[in-house]
């Protein structure tokens, strides 16, 4: 006997998803300018952690009027472009429970999914696809790299949390629910890369008739996800989400393709593609670090996204700047753990080291954001075309609350954010922040991103 729930071949033949290619094209700038219309340069998505949370009262501007001038101490190395960045105080992270053992396990793999892992499937992977991830499948199909994976540390630490898969332990990405992806912690390998994929995107692509798929049987395809996923069960709804996120990476790389052929046949009749007219800065040069000073290590990782931004080599970055166990800061005076000193328990002396902590990882995310500033691109800088998220999973190592995670924007996303404020009581939580980022950097969602509710307007410039 048939079931009312059961999927018809019909359905199936009419399709399964979204087709969403020609508005992005036009919001980020890649198709043709309009005569008269100012080229536009577009918008990069960077995400930069640190783990156990920061000392709230050093942290937190007292006065949302006078922190540009006045900032707390922990954000004291972002006064010169406080200006540039947003503050958003009230977002809430994903309840962990019933998994509350595992803070450190989630701090990390809940921070750009927004998401709790499958707790009955505890020793495999499987939680959803990142944000950035999902920002990667609709433009990475445009940059030789769809999106560059950084790390301090190597992503090797054990420790056995609720029964948790340790990958859950030190990884942010998730190219979908059950793949992590590795980040690279050797600047050499980072830089070789890059230049490898700079001397290939500038020799040209070549194409064949296979890679001019049609794209009216993508459109088929993708014809009623919305509709569809509404009748599935939440097993298979993770299923269908999988399968169109694979879907739509073909169809920006599809829409990439046809892009390059078009501007490559404009180049040989000798048309104009652009109307720049400006000169933008010349690519940094990245020096490779001589001692063994973290923050040394820590500012050539920076140079070399800041490098990979500004010469379009992908438009998508995470840097895990500390994983949550094992590590130390000895060029600050002291041999502790982070890990230890969060435990403070309010004593003055662990609570002292966890804010120079805490300041030395903003002064890093500081280096990448003056950076960025001073290179010209386009009428304004390359930080007025990015978007760059400072925070970490946890409110409180202290604690381990999570019920008003640090966060710091800089960048105006292309003149989509309103910076320059603090916005001290944001009714959110992580997927809302998450959402409303990408949809600031023209990534149109089909679907809340984990357990979003909304979109985080007070945020968006008007």
């Amino acid at each position: 006997m048939r079931s009312e729930r059961m999927i018809s071949r019909r359905t199936c033949l009419r399709g399964l998803g979204v087709a969403l290619g020609l508005p992005l094209l036009e919001r980020m700038g890649w198709a043709d300018q309009p005569k008269g219309v100012a080229y536009k340069p577009p918008v990069r998505l960077g995400f930069m952690y640190m783990p156990h949370g920061v000392i709230m009262e050093q942290f937190w501007p007292s006065d949302p009027k006078s922190f540009l001038k006045s900032p707390p101490p922990i954000l004291e190395p972002l006064r010169p472009v406080l200006d540039q960045c947003l503050l958003v105080k009230g977002i809430s992270g994903v309840p962990i429970s019933p998994m509350n053992g595992a803070p450190h396990a989630l701090e990390l793999s809940t921070w750009l999914t927004a998401t709790l892992p499958d707790s009955k499937k505890r020793d495999v992977v499987n939680i959803a696809i990142s944000a950035d991830q999902i920002a990667a499948n609709y433009v990475g199909a445009f940059t030789p790299l769809p999106s560059l994976e950084l790390a301090t540390m190597p992503q090797t630490h054990k420790e056995n949390q609720e029964g948790l898969n340790e990958a859950y332990y030190s990884h942010c990405s998730f190219r979908g629910p059950t793949q992590p992806l590795p980040a690279e912690v050797n600047p050499k390998v980072v830089l070789k890369r890059l230049f490898q994929c700079r001397e290939k995107s500038q020799a040209g692509n070549t194409t064949t008739a296979a890679d001019a798929l049609d794209r009216s049987m993508l459109d088929l395809v993708l014809g009623g996800a919305r509709d569809l996923r509404g009748t599935l069960s939440y097993a298979d709804q993770r299923k269908l989400d999988e399968y169109l996120d694979s879907v739509r990476s073909v169809e920006r790389r599809i829409a990439a393709i046809q892009l390059r052929q078009v501007e490559a046949a404009k180049a040989a009749a000798g048309v104009r593609t652009t109307s720049r007219v400006f000169k933008d800065s010349a690519p940094i040069e990245v020096k490779m670090p001589e001692g063994d000073k973290r923050s040394e290590y820590m500012q050539v990782m920076c140079d070399l996204n800041v490098l990979a931004f500004q010469t379009d080599l992908t438009r998508v970055s995470t840097y895990i700047g500390s994983t949550p166990n094992g590590v130390s800061y000895p060029e600050l005076g002291f041999p502790d753990q982070h890990h230890s000193c969060t435990h403070h328990n309010y004593e003055s002396v662990k609570l002292n080291k966890v804010a120079k902590i805490n300041t030395f990882n903003v002064s890093q995310f500081a280096y990448m954001v003056k950076k960025m500033q001073s290179l010209r691109e386009g009428e304004g800088t390359l930080l007025d075309n990015c978007i760059m998220m400072w925070g970490s999973g946890l409110e409180d190592g202290n604690k381990h609350a999570r019920s008003n995670l640090p966060f710091v924007i800089a960048g105006k996303g292309g003149g989509t954010l309103n910076t320059g404020r603090f916005l001290p009581d944001v009714k959110g939580n992580q997927g809302d922040l998450l959402g409303t980022l990408l949809t600031c950097a023209g990534i149109p969602l089909d679907r809340p991103i984990g357990i979003a509710t909304k979109q985080l307007t007070e945020m968006i410039a008007s």
